[in-house]
């Protein structure tokens, strides 16, 4: 563990005017609140406070935010109060604890209500004092780099909860060196074979072509010193998961990969940023479409540096940055740049962004959303995402996410532009409305007079706030139709348990589930925004419960070993009564196939994952779902009775979807929940029997793509 006095002495590097004596008061104060208690690795709990203030300078940062390390957990897990760190340490640094002990009890991970909830939150507690995440970054940053002591199932769900959220987090916060190591680390435990495997081709290409990396710095420099230009130079070889990612998003093999490797040069400054760009293309040649200047057009994190891409005589590519130091120093510490310290004072960097006004223009495009799922999608779309600019016919920046659409841009200029838009002019050619939009591009939107969203644009659209106002949209125009085809499946639904679905009824499951009264409620479950599943459980949660004599669906194969978790596959869907088999996935535990099932095929040579499975024998709960493909006639109250049936069966309608609209007929697929393929069987002979069914069978996936490495 690092004593008080080293990491004294790491603060006195970057910041020699520091409170010495305060740093001393908060470490022995941590030590005595934690001392006894451990770490699942067995050392003092306080190493994990200590090492967290440790990364913290790297970042070079303030004095509170280093005591808030020391302190971040002594509020949730000891005597500590908020009142006394406050009294001792200030009332800065304990809003700053306080804060950090609201994020670390969010569960971000959770079901997707709860878990929008938490990011609201999230980003609330964010928009109060940016110091508060950076903290909390750091300490997942730590955990993650200690991770092999937890339970492998724990491991798992921490490396997800990392990979989903506070990777793209500290990304989009400009902090991209975090953003790698945590995204690597979550790597190592979820897929360990193909971070190996990478590894693995990195030892083999560097035996067959020697070091690269030296090589190329050196031609670099040379190539600057001719042109008189003083700079630093870097390079290095991309992370694991980096280069997995690339394999994964252009279907390439490693060998076909040519630019792995990326160099950094640091100029003195701006225009020996672009002289250094010149120097490069004259010695290499420049790939097409991989430039980017974020220098004209910084990124809202402040990020800026020249982008490049250059290919030698052998056909290698390599990724250059160029920056001045700077700009370098926010590049890698973004938005945290505006508490960095440097020789004892805050250092001013031009390039600094002020983090109150970032972090309101990233809430503020979110504060229209109706509800908490269209904030977690907008939220979750704009912080995972690059940016390209687009320009205006008259030559104003449109910033929008990588992959975005003429239907994004359209609304990003204004809602009543994008809801009236028929057609797009990029470069003045006239493209579909699906085209992904690339960095420099002018874009002319060409609008109408009485159009209106189409249900497709949901398809085409990428960014939150165009899918947010199409879905509102498409709901005015389809309200009526939705609310109609939700009091079918709200009747048919509770009719299930037994109960009726009355007004009051309904005003009542509105309210637990937060949604703006009855009719709300109905068009949402009509459009299969909601399930009916999820409206009975608000009213009637004791209704759908597990009997006591029905078999646990936690317990309900036979055959796994002590602890092995299993879960349904999507495939093929299998019910109790079918014949079944798993497949073991590492951090995954065991997919259960019916035997039938296509997908079953791609595991042929693979023996050894194969696990021979039964369902308990007894009586299961009605929770499995299975998918029917139901055409039926299109007339009045046909899918009203369709739904009856289904729910006389003792079926529960969780999901259902319109695939094809014609004048006679409707084609669906409905989401059924049951007990066993007995239960399936039964109900699909008698929706065949009902004179305007045309067609009824059980929807199986078929198998089109490798399955992924387990």
């Amino acid at each position: 563990m690092i004593s008080a006095d080293d990491l004294i002495e790491l603060v006195r590097n970057y910041n020699p005017k520091t409170n010495v004596q305060r740093l001393r008061d908060a470490y022995a104060y941590g030590a005595s609140m934690h001392e006894g208690q451990f770490r699942h690795s067995g050392e003092p709990y306080f190493s994990h406070p200590v090492s967290v203030a440790a990364i913290l300078t790297e970042q070079r940062l303030d004095d509170a935010t280093i005591i808030t390390a020391l302190l971040h957990d002594t509020i949730e897990d000891t005597k500590a109060s908020y009142g006394e760190v406050a009294q001792k340490f200030g009332d800065e640094v304990a809003g700053l604890v306080d804060g950090v002990t609201k994020l670390t009890n969010l569960q971000l991970s959770s079901v997707e209500t709860k878990q929008a909830e938490n990011f609201r939150k999230l980003f609330m507690a964010m928009s109060k004092d940016l110091r508060v995440i950076l903290v909390k970054l750091a300490d997942r940053l730590h955990n993650m780099r200690t991770i092999k002591s937890m339970r492998p199932d724990k491991q798992v769900q921490k490396a997800r909860e990392t990979m989903d959220i506070y990777a793209p987090l500290a990304g989009r916060m400009g902090m991209q060196w975090m953003r790698e190591e945590l995204e690597d680390l979550s790597f190592r435990v979820l897929n360990p074979e193909g971070r190996q495997s990478i590894i693995r081709r990195f030892i083999t290409l560097q035996r067959e072509s020697g070091d690269v990396i030296p090589r190329i710095t050196r031609d670099m420099r040379k190539e600057l010193e001719k042109a008189g230009i003083e700079a630093e130079v870097f390079g290095r070889a991309k992370k694991p998961y980096s280069i997995w990612r690339k394999m994964q998003e252009k279907k390439q093999g490693f060998s076909r990969l040519s630019d792995i490797y990326g160099f950094r040069i640091i100029t003195l400054d701006e225009e020996d940023s672009y002289r250094a760009l010149g120097a490069i293309h004259q010695r290499w040649r420049a790939v097409p479409g991989r430039f980017k200047d974020y220098i004209s057009q910084p990124k809202s994190n402040g990020y800026r540096s020249i982008h490049t891409t250059v290919s030698g005589r052998d056909g290698k590519r390599v990724e250059v940055q160029i920056r001045t130091r700077q700009m370098h120093d926010v590049a890698e510490t973004g938005v945290a740049a505006h508490w960095s310290y440097r020789d004892g004072v805050r250092s001013e960097n031009p390039f600094a962004v002020d983090p109150a006004r970032w972090i309101s223009s990233l809430t503020e495009q979110f504060d229209a959303e109706e509800n908490h799922e269209d904030f977690l999608e907008a939220v979750k779309l704009e912080m995972y995402s690059d940016q390209v600019f687009c320009f205006t016919p008259k030559g104003d920046v449109i910033k929008l996410p990588r992959g975005a659409t003429p239907i994004d841009y359209a609304y990003a200029i204004h809602t009543r532009i994008g809801s009236a838009c028929v057609g797009a002019k990029v470069d003045g050619i006239r493209v579909p409305l699906w085209t992904r939009l690339k960095n420099g591009q002018s874009v002319e939107i060409i609008t109408a007079e009485g159009q209106v969203p189409q249900v497709s644009w949901l398809e085409i659209a990428t960014t939150g706030k165009a899918r947010t106002a199409i879905r509102r949209a498409l709901r005015e125009v389809d309200r009526d139709r939705f609310v109609k085809l939700g009091k079918e499946l709200a009747r048919a639904a509770f009719e299930h348990v037994g109960r009726k679905a009355t007004d009051k009824v309904l005003e009542t499951a509105s309210k637990h589930l937060r949604i703006d009264g009855r009719r709300e409620l109905l068009a949402r479950l009509g459009s299969a925004e909601l399930t009916s599943h999820d409206v009975v459980q608000a009213v009637y949660p004791d209704l759908i419960r597990s009997e006591d004599d029905q078999i646990s669906p936690r317990r309900a194969v036979v055959g796994l070993e002590p602890g092995q978790s299993f879960e349904r596959a999507t495939c093929c869907q299998p019910l109790p009564g079918e014949r079944i088999v798993g497949i073991t996935f590492r951090g995954r535990g065991v997919v259960v196939h019916a035997i039938y099932c296509d997908r079953l095929s791609e595991y042929e040579n693979q023996p050894e994952r194969w696990v021979d499975l039964q369902w308990q024998g007894g009586t299961h709960p009605a929770v499995y779902g299975a998918t029917i493909d139901l055409t039926i006639g299109n007339d009045a109250g046909v899918l009203g009775r369709i739904c009856t049936l289904i729910g006389e069966k003792k079926a529960n309608i969780s999901n259902l979807v319109f695939v094809d609209r014609k004048p006679d007929f409707y084609r669906l697929m409905i989401d059924v929940e049951l007990r066993d393929a007995e239960q399936l069987h039964s109900l699909m002979l008698t929706l065949e029997a009902d004179s305007d069914v045309a067609a009824v069978e059980r929807y199986r996936e078929k198998a089109q793509v490798p399955a992924r490495a387990g």
